[in-house]
């Protein structure tokens, strides 16, 4: 088991200081590592895709609002995530060999490798997304419903039960068997309850319901998510997961025709990373070529 130092590191962020944990793996040239964002990422779920990487020394913060800790009310938003990368990498600046991004992260990846050019070698995209849950399921039109159920779910008293009603232990379980994890045996007790531990610190209901609510999509369409590509990058390496959500799979297969985009698909579905960490690293070792490896 590879052995892990963990740091805090105290950000100074537009809003005022936060502090996070961050974990390092291994020796080696500098990876980043970033988590998805979702009701129950946190660092925690990069480490089998770090032990997975020998060879590199790899960087695995939570973003802020996240993670297995308690959380303190942050004013979370697009804008408030850029400016944690920025203060992440001045804190940390690399140069990283990789960058890799699963989920909402790759937005924020890409627009980081923009802003600070020479900062990663590659970029790894593992089940990118950009749309958050319910403007997927419910459609763009009905935004400002979904700006009415954030406020709401941040309310004092009221959003703490409206919390607990919809992120129970049994809608955690459906949600993780439908389309986090491909294989719904891999959803066990131990695995639910560490889950719904994370779902449940003190704060966790604030970045939830800014996420969950598209209040921290990057970009508002698909074409604006594909502006983010193209010249100026570091190569990018997109990971498909077989099992991923269609309609999220069908975003993923969108980047395909992106410019200066390698594809590659893996098994697993939203947290391939996590499930099948060995196949997604060795997608990336070989930049998807599995011939590569012979």
């Amino acid at each position: 088991m590879t052995a892990i130092e963990t740091r805090r590191l105290t950000l100074a962020l537009p809003s005022g200081p936060v502090t996070i944990g961050c974990d390092v793996f291994g020796e080696g040239p500098d990876a980043l590592l970033l988590p998805a964002l979702s009701s129950i990422a946190t660092r925690e779920e990069m480490r089998p895709l770090a032990e997975a990487l020998p060879g590199f020394r790899c960087h695995v913060p939570d973003w802020p609002g996240f993670g297995a800790e308690p959380r303190a009310r942050l004013p979370l938003s697009p804008a408030a995530l850029h400016s944690f990368l920025d203060a992440l990498l001045a804190a940390l600046p690399g140069p990283y060999a990789l960058g890799i991004g699963a989920g909402h992260a790759a937005g924020y990846l890409l627009a980081a490798a923009r802003r600070h050019p020479g900062t990663f070698g590659r970029l790894v995209l593992v089940a990118p997304t950009w749309r958050g849950p319910l403007p997927t399921a419910m459609g763009e039109a009905r935004r400002p419903l979904f700006g009415r159920l954030r406020r709401a779910v941040e309310a004092p008293v009221l959003g703490h039960l409206l919390y607990r009603i919809n992120l129970s232990t049994p809608v955690i379980a459906r949600m993780m068997r439908a389309h986090v994890y491909a294989d719904p045996a891999r959803v066990t007790p131990d695995l639910l309850a560490d889950k719904a531990r994370v779902a449940r610190q003190p704060g966790a209901r604030f970045g939830t319901a800014a996420f969950v609510t598209g209040g921290l999509d990057p970009v508002e369409t698909r074409a604006e998510f594909l502006t983010l590509f193209g010249p100026g990058l570091p190569p990018v390496l997109v990971l498909r997961p077989d099992k991923a959500p269609r309609r999220s799979g069908a975003e993923m297969d969108a980047l395909a025709a992106a410019p200066g985009v390698a594809t590659a698909r893996v098994p697993g579905a939203l947290a391939a990373h996590e499930e099948h960490a060995e196949a997604v690293a060795a997608a990336i070792l070989t930049g998807g070529h599995p011939e590569a490896g012979s």
